[in-house]
């Protein structure tokens, strides 16, 4: 790796000078360019690493489903092609039954826009703080917007369909990844050693539970926020309350900005209703948004990711500063991904004492249990025995928790 060399300078008899050398073994120079290389590599192919991702994520979601509709003696296959059919359906369906009306109800907004403007520059100016931003939006032209739009709509419009195939191009890689599931499991088992192929069965199952629950999560949450949206804008009479709750529900999947991006549009066509109105509109999104924040994300997200609070908003931050909008979206599940791999792997933190030997000697009989029984089998068939294994030791920490819970002990089964 590194070597020093100390050389004396035998020329002088009163002054001997030490020279440091600090050589760089070839070997580690070679692994720095490799590294580099890597990184570099992996910077450039960052869409598609995002791509597999979102289709690992949408495969752990839908695979519960599936593996329920084997349990009901339906093939594999054919309930892969009913759960995806059932995703179209749900994707395409409320596309066909919202579009016509939002489009026009966002026809009607650009309609009555001066009028809408017209009375919040009104309101506005009854206040002596807010004045100012009245005149300027009673003065407001669109010309330069217009051209501005113009110009950066071709670019968005790429973006646009740019997101459009990677989102369709996650889903049918999803598929794929489905239908081939045992093929690409026995491939990952067939080059990781058989001695950790326990652990490895273990950490694939709490994904799948992790991004799963991460997955559903967003979707209740999303739905919910949406249908409140609606009855509230309809409750109070404000127009175009479909478009408004279709906006909301979608913005309120974006960590940070959503809230501002629900909040502001509702607010602000609020206005045309009066003051009253606008202030029970932003009322009751606010109490919802601190609601959702402080009640509904805990609850649905904390059994599946098993997250504190402060980790939560640590990760959102952290996720947000590095990536943006997806650096965030996918910070919970990689924090609690994270977690579990400490866990899953008995990984002896500097500030905690030795783990429990009792999980290491289970490990252990696992392990061993595994080997017996997959000995001489290919490592696809290996992967299935060791799938059970960890599933059948799951469902006895389960009933041993819900036992303890309860206050009660289950009985253990004579050897």
């Amino acid at each position: 790796m590194m070597r020093t060399k100390k050389s004396n300078d035998a020329r002088s008899p009163h002054a001997r000078k030490r020279v440091l050398r600090i050589e760089i073994a070839p070997a580690t120079m070679v692994i720095g360019v490799l590294v580099l290389c890597v990184a570099w590599l992996l910077v450039r192919l960052l869409p598609v690493l995002l791509v597999l991702v979102a289709a690992l994520m949408i495969a752990g979601t839908l695979n519960p489903a599936v593996e329920w509709l084997e349990s009901r003696h339906i093939r594999r296959r054919s309930g892969i092609a009913i759960v995806f059919g059932l995703l179209l359906l749900v994707i395409v369906l409320p596309l066909i039954l919202t579009i016509p009306t939002l489009v026009d109800q966002v026809a009607s907004l650009v309609a009555h826009e001066p009028e809408l403007r017209a009375r919040a520059a009104g309101f506005l100016s009854r206040y002596p703080l807010t004045a100012s931003l009245s005149d300027y939006l009673r003065d407001f032209h669109y010309d330069a917007l217009i051209k501005s739009f113009g110009i950066q709509m071709l670019a968005f419009s790429t973006r646009i369909i740019e997101i459009l195939a990677y989102s369709a191009g996650a889903v049918f890689l999803a598929l794929y990844i489905m239908i081939d599931r045992d093929r690409l499991r026995g491939a990952l088992f067939a080059v990781v050693p058989r001695s950790h192929h326990i652990r490895l069965s273990r950490i694939m199952t709490n994904l799948q539970t992790i991004v799963g629950g991460y997955l559903r999560g967003q979707i209740v949450t999303c739905l919910l926020m949406g249908i409140f949206l609606y009855i509230l804008l309809q409750a109070c009479g404000v127009p175009n309350a479909l478009a408004f709750a279709v906006f909301g529900g979608i913005a309120d999947v974006l960590p940070f900005i959503g809230v501002f991006l629900t909040m502001i549009p509702a607010v602000l066509a609020a206005l045309a209703k009066g003051p009253v109105i606008t202030l029970v509109v932003f009322a009751a999104l606010l109490v919802y948004e601190e609601l959702e924040s402080r009640f509904l994300i805990p609850l649905v997200y904390g059994h599946a990711l098993r997250l504190p609070s402060s980790v939560v908003l640590f990760s959102l931050i952290v996720g947000g500063s590095l990536y943006g909008i997806a650096g965030a979206l996918l910070a919970l599940p990689l924090a609690a991904t994270i977690l579990m791999l400490i866990d899953e792997l008995r990984v002896e933190l500097p500030g905690e004492q030795a783990g429990n030997p009792d999980l290491k000697e289970e490990d252990k009989r696992n392990e061993a249990e595994y080997e017996r029984r997959t000995a001489g089998m290919a490592a696809e068939e290996a992967a299935a025995v060791a799938v059970e294994i960890t599933d059948h030791r799951k469902k006895e920490e389960t009933d041993s928790g819900q036992h303890a819970k309860h206050g009660s002990h289950p009985e253990r089964p004579h050897p």
